[in-house]
């Protein structure tokens, strides 16, 4: 990062004396609390693509999740690699506000700002773990779209800095706050499907491409900043009737179907709805110890755990995997179906999505309520509200949200498990305790990504 804006090393000399101390940047006035009736959190948003607001890509779409966001926090700073695209966020920002804000393409003026409070993440999710651990060590809450992790050696990372730093940090798995997969937890936990024996997440299957070519990355777009932590490569790009950007390419959007970038549908869909049967089976603190790659296809053929064709998309557009837990339970995620979970039990069976909770045990709510304050309970003992509010709230009272790190590491593990089972195209059997894997030395290999030099955790 020669083009750096600004030097990270007070940031981390703060983080480290955290670390070794216990002290925690001071919280008083606006940030403890967010005490004053008359003051806002100040936000600084770290990639501004359409996850973070369709607008700021050109497009005019209601996707995106700052203009929910904004309704408890006030951006004062807009960053992405993409300069039209955060002129354009900048320009969303004055209109929200009636103030212009700082636009950097560097994340790290942001995490070096005093007047950002918190830090919403909406990069790619490669870039995941890298700014979010930096902005816990620089004393920022953090707000970041799922994937947490690109690995499971990240996760473990997160939490390991998110409980040191005492940070309050919550994942985009807003499915945590919606009534009906709040009211399935509720049953579940009341009894009313007996002992969860297995949970099926139909998370759908992912597209394939055609062959893209090698091209100019765009005059506004930083590709080598955009590509960061992991290996560099040449940017790629055809144009077409495909998705939000009109194209098939490597970069916006389209990073979701290349294993360099992300995990597919795996951890696409899959962050969401295996987050959901993790909470719901209780395995939480936990994790499967067999990783079974029933069926998958590919769009490309695979040697070793890696794709040999570097021009097209490369993730599993097609699979049944099953992961299993000690005793015998599993979760099973799948491409084909009804997208949604379904619970099974000793005592019956739900099946919960984005449209619809359905079951024996919903219907059986007509004569037998739940009891006063599941949902609550269910809901970490508070009010069901928002998941933006529950964040915000969350950093209020300095207690933790809904979609904690530490319940997403082990949920999102099971997916990257699967992914990597997926490449490899064999079983694997993983310690949960030591999260590692057992028996083979290539895929404990596979399991995390060395950073690419310049990029690493801190570095700066």
């Amino acid at each position: 990062m020669a083009q750096a804006l600004v030097s990270r090393r007070s940031v981390l000399k703060s983080g480290v004396l955290a670390l070794a101390t216990g002290w925690l940047p001071s919280r008083e006035g606006r940030a403890a609390g967010f005490r004053e009736a008359n003051e806002r959190p100040r936000v600084g948003a770290i990639g501004t693509g359409s996850r973070w607001c369709q607008r700021a890509t050109g497009i005019n779409g209601p996707w995106g999740s700052a203009p929910d966001f904004r309704k408890y926090g006030d951006y004062v700073a807009v960053c992405d690699v993409d300069r039209s695209r955060r002129q354009r966020a900048a320009a969303l920002v004055k209109d929200w506000t009636g103030v212009e804000v700082p636009m950097p393409a560097d994340y790290r003026a942001i995490l070096d700002d005093p007047k950002v409070d918190l830090v919403h993440i909406s990069t790619p999710d490669h870039w995941h773990a890298k700014i979010a651990i930096e902005a816990m060590l620089a004393g920022k809450d953090v707000y970041c779209e799922k994937p947490m992790t690109l690995t499971i050696p990240e996760g473990r990372e997160i939490c390991d800095v998110c409980r040191k730093t005492g940070r309050i940090v919550q994942i985009g798995t807003q499915q945590r706050s919606d009534f009906q997969f709040v009211q399935a937890i509720a049953l579940i936990q009341s009894g009313r499907l007996g002992k969860i024996q297995k949970a099926v997440c139909r998370i759908g299957g992912a597209p394939t491409s055609p062959e893209i070519p090698v091209a100019e990355p765009p005059a506004d777009l930083d590709w080598n900043l955009w590509q960061g932590p992991v290996a560099a490569a040449p940017f790629r790009f055809l144009a077409g009737d495909n998705g939000e950007t009109h194209s098939w390419s490597r970069g916006h959007y389209e990073f979701r179907w290349w294993y360099e970038y992300s995990g597919g549908k795996l951890t696409d869909w899959g962050a969401h709805h295996v987050d959901i049967a993790t909470w719901g089976m209780g395995r939480t603190e936990s994790g499967p110890v067999e990783i079974i790659p029933e069926f998958v296809r590919h769009p490309v053929e695979f040697r070793d755990g890696y794709p040999v064709d570097p021009a097209r998309y490369n993730t599993a557009t097609e699979f049944l995997i099953r992961a299993r837990f000690a005793d015998g339970a599993e979760i099973e995620i799948r491409h084909d179906g009804d997208n949604g979970i379904l619970f099974e039990g000793t005592e019956g069976r739900l099946f919960v999505n984005r449209g619809r909770i359905s079951g024996k045990p919903v219907e059986d709510l007509k004569s037998q309520p739940l009891p006063e304050g599941a949902l609550e309970k269910a809901y970490k003992n508070r009010l069901l509200v928002d998941h933006f509010r529950n964040f915000f709230e969350a950093a209020r009272d300095r207690v933790e949200p809904i979609s904690d790190v530490f319940s997403h590491h082990r949920a999102l593990s099971t997916c990257h498990l699967a992914g990597l089972a997926a490449r490899l195209n064999r079983k694997l059997t993983w310690d949960p305790e030591r999260e590692v894997i057992v028996g083979d030395a290539q895929a404990q290999l596979l399991l995390g990504r060395e950073s690419r030099r310049g990029f690493e955790i801190g570095r700066g």
